[in-house]
């Protein structure tokens, strides 16, 4: 598939998908989220993809937030009906799928990049990194999961004063509050956040998807995560990667899924 806004790569089992607008310092527009859907699509439905990465082009932004000039001029329906379809076509999604995401937050993430971060799995930022959900200064909320995702990750309460303040944090301080798991020199950063994904790949494609899938339950109104989580890991009970991790183990050698 040709895409005009990002770059969609895969090698040694780890696929990496780059948002491409360094002029726009990969700003998001309705596009880009279309194209990255697509894109996070195709890559979970590759059965030799076992991890994905996401990251902006260049050294200044992961995403820099919205495509402002795009809804400027948008009416209250056009307003709730762009944040429902970017939360289910792209957000929600990502966070949703059964292959691990890990975003390389590389520079910006403000807004709706931020957000982007947020929807996947975990984060990884170079130290040049700076985030934040600025959106009251423009006279609108976060609308896409950032006024949910943000306080899971780092507590109500900062989540309240980041957002109120519409001020940005460091990588550092983002490391402390739990917003991130790791900081790295931006050279590093790739290279750094492939060794996670390579670590993640040595373990049960299955039993992650699960693992995922019983994590986020506990964070959805009405759905009991503990419920989820027996029937998920009873249903590992009948894969092939429970056979082969429970007899390798026996065994005393290394399982290969």
């Amino acid at each position: 598939m040709n895409y005009e806004n990002i770059i969609v790569a895969s090698e040694n089992g780890i696929g990496q998908i780059t948002i491409n607008r360094p002029s726009k310092l990969n700003a998001l527009n309705v596009a880009t989220i279309k194209e990255l859907h697509d894109g996070f699509d195709a890559l979970n439905k590759n059965p030799e993809v076992r991890a994905i990465i996401v990251t902006g082009e260049g050294e200044k932004a992961f995403v820099a937030g919205a495509d402002i000039a795009e809804f400027a001029n948008f009416s209250v329906e056009e307003g709730a009906q762009l944040a429902q379809q970017g939360q289910e076509l792209l957000f929600d999604f990502v966070e949703n799928l059964e292959t691990p995401v890990i975003a390389a937050v590389n520079g910006f993430a403000l807004g709706g990049g931020l957000e982007l971060a947020m929807a996947c799995h975990f984060r990884v930022a170079s130290d040049n990194a700076k985030m934040g959900l600025p959106e009251v200064s423009l006279g609108v909320i976060p609308g896409y999961g950032g006024t949910q995702r943000l306080p899971q990750l780092i507590g109500k309460g900062r989540a309240m004063e980041m957002i109120m303040t519409a001020g940005m944090i460091t990588a550092e301080d983002a490391y402390r509050a739990g917003l991130v798991n790791h900081v790295v020199p931006q050279a590093e950063l790739i290279d750094f956040t492939k060794s996670i994904a390579v670590r993640i790949m040595k373990n049960s494609p299955v039993a992650i998807g699960k693992a995922i899938k019983a994590i986020n339950a506990n964070f959805k109104e009405g759905v009991d995560g503990y419920q989820t989580e027996i029937r998920n890991f009873g249903k590992c009970f009948g894969t092939a990667d429970f056979k082969e991790g429970t007899t390798a183990f026996l065994e005393k050698r290394k399982a290969s899924f």
